[in-house]
């Protein structure tokens, strides 16, 4: 899956810490532990919220310690292989750790558990949540899981096949409920958060069983939940199907069967502990392969689709949303990026190649003349027929049972942290608004005061939100249940929009 490789640059930011000043312990159940104090926070990091992981089981608690630990480095990646996107790597399977962040004074502080991205390559330490913590008065929990492989291979046969990384992130939360309370969190008031892949984790942990309790409320950040893929949408020659953020077990089993013959490890007897013994690299040309969080076992029961139309999920709040240009990213990558913008020439055969007999009615709904470039024109479309479709049905069925906030992140010169051609305007592209919510020092370097602005008011109605359940704030605009709320720059750039009509989701029901 090239696709996460690609997401890395857009999603993994670079941590950006004050300077340190005196210690701080805090004492969680399995030790004390000393992080650092700087001018607005409490930082404690690289704390293990479980012990080193066996390959291919469930996560086992951390072993207690008696002396003080130092918390003041970010503990071990979790195996990686840094890509030209993403300049990260680690080979080290011991990696469950976490970073706490908390104002300096007071308890009983709402907390947000950040679930990264990509899922592939990351780590909870790559974002720094110092401007929530500051502005919100809340407490950050950033958490490593399993990546790629390493949390998501099954074999047939294999306890927890294709579920190790949502395991580990419910450990992670059963560490929070249990430990919170020693660093100024309320363990009672718990917001599970995560863009794209991590959102993908969020609306996971809404439907598997052992996830009810571990979190109070729920925010997703362009979900790819309920989408699905006509061919050639997501890169060329990718055949249609389901987005590949979901397999079923018997599906992953059976590529893990697969993988393990050309590994030289057939004998199904000990083929597992033959790919145990496997040093963490020979291992990466898999992590692509094995992305996909598996249902139809214990850890998931249900198919995501099927577990949010039958009403399966956790009665929480939830505020989710997407960005107005999400496919602008995905085609930058793989068209623009590649050298290979899309002309007028080809758009007529991608839309034929991904809808058939339908082709001539998207055209004339999606003419070129309308954009700048067929490149946009191709995003645009896409943005509508994928993103947009797929967020406002699960919208409607998280309503029928949850309280539901939606959103649109809408601004359209929002930073790009990509090498796109000026020539192609790449909008609120996927993932844009990541830096408006952790603000490392590219984001405060390169945005204007509208922008910054822009930040604090989704700031505080992020943190809002986790204090109460409903995104609202003193002078920030209404938030009402359920209305698309645009979240863009300027004196009218927060307000709400029209959804529906914006992305033509009546004309794409037509073509059901």
């Amino acid at each position: 899956m090239r696709i996460a490789a690609a997401l890395a640059a857009l999603l993994l930011l670079t941590t950006a810490c004050a300077a340190p000043e005196p210690a701080d312990v805090a004492s969680p159940d399995a030790g004390p532990v000393r992080g650092v104090v700087t001018e607005h926070q409490r930082q404690f990091l690289g704390i293990p919220y479980a012990a080193k992981p066996v390959r291919w089981q469930a996560p086992q608690p951390a072993e207690p310690w008696t002396e003080t630990r130092d918390a003041t480095k970010p503990g071990n990646l979790c195996p990686q292989e840094g890509t030209e996107y993403a300049k990260t790597s680690s080979t080290n399977e011991d990696c469950l750790f976490l970073n706490v962040t908390a104002p300096k004074t007071g308890e009983g502080k709402p907390v947000l558990v950040w679930i990264h991205g990509d899922g592939v390559v990351g780590g909870g330490s790559m974002f720094d949540p110092a401007a929530l913590v500051r502005t919100g008065d809340v407490v950050v929990v950033t958490v490593n899981y399993r990546l790629g492989v390493f949390g998501a291979f099954g074999y047939p046969g294999l306890a927890g096949s294709g579920t190790f990384g949502l395991q580990d992130q419910q450990a992670a939360l059963r560490w929070v409920r249990d430990n919170i309370e020693a660093f100024g969190g309320d363990p009672g008031n718990v917001t599970l958060f995560g863009e794209s892949y991590g959102a993908q984790s969020v609306s996971a942990h809404l439907l598997a069983p052992a996830s009810a309790g571990l979190f109070h409320k729920a925010v997703m950040q362009s979900p790819m939940t309920l989408l699905d893929l006509p061919a050639g949408s997501l890169m060329p020659g990718l055949e249609a199907g389901p987005w590949m953020a979901w397999r079923s077990t018997e599906e992953v089993t059976g590529v893990g069967s697969a993988m393990a013959a050309q590994f030289g490890c057939a004998d199904p007897a000990t083929a597992v502990d033959c790919l145990r013994a496997l040093p963490p690299e020979q291992l990466f040309p898999l992590m692509r392969v094995f992305q996909a969080v598996a249902y139809g076992n214990e850890v998931l029961p249900d198919a995501p689709d099927a577990g949010y139309e039958q009403g399966k999920f956790h009665q929480v709040p939830v505020l989710l949303g997407m960005t107005r240009d999400e496919h602008r990213a995905f085609v930058g990558l793989f068209y623009e990026l590649a050298g290979q913008p899309v002309t007028a020439e080809q758009y007529p055969q991608l839309l034929r190649t991904a809808f058939g007999d339908k082709a001539e009615q998207i055209a004339a709904e999606y003419p070129l003349s309308r954009f700048p470039s067929p490149s946009v024109a191709w995003a645009d479309l896409l943005t509508d027929r994928l993103w947009a479709r797929g967020t406002d049905r699960l919208a409607d069925l998280i309503s029928a049972r949850n309280p539901l906030y939606t959103y649109e992140f809408a601004d359209r010169e929002a930073p790009s942290y990509l090498p796109f051609p000026d020539t192609f305007p790449t909008g609120a592209y996927h993932a844009a608004e990541v830096p408006y919510l952790f603000r490392d020092a590219g984001f405060d370097r390169d945005a204007t005061p509208p922008q910054k602005e822009l930040s604090e008011k989704m700031i505080h109605y992020w943190t809002g939100f986790a204090r109460t359940g409903a995104p609202a704030g003193e002078g920030l605009p209404d938030w009402p249940r359920r209305a698309t709320q645009t979240l863009a720059p300027g004196p009218d750039g927060i307000r709400h929009a029209d959804f529906a009509r914006d992305h033509r989701l009546d004309f794409w029901a037509t073509l059901r």
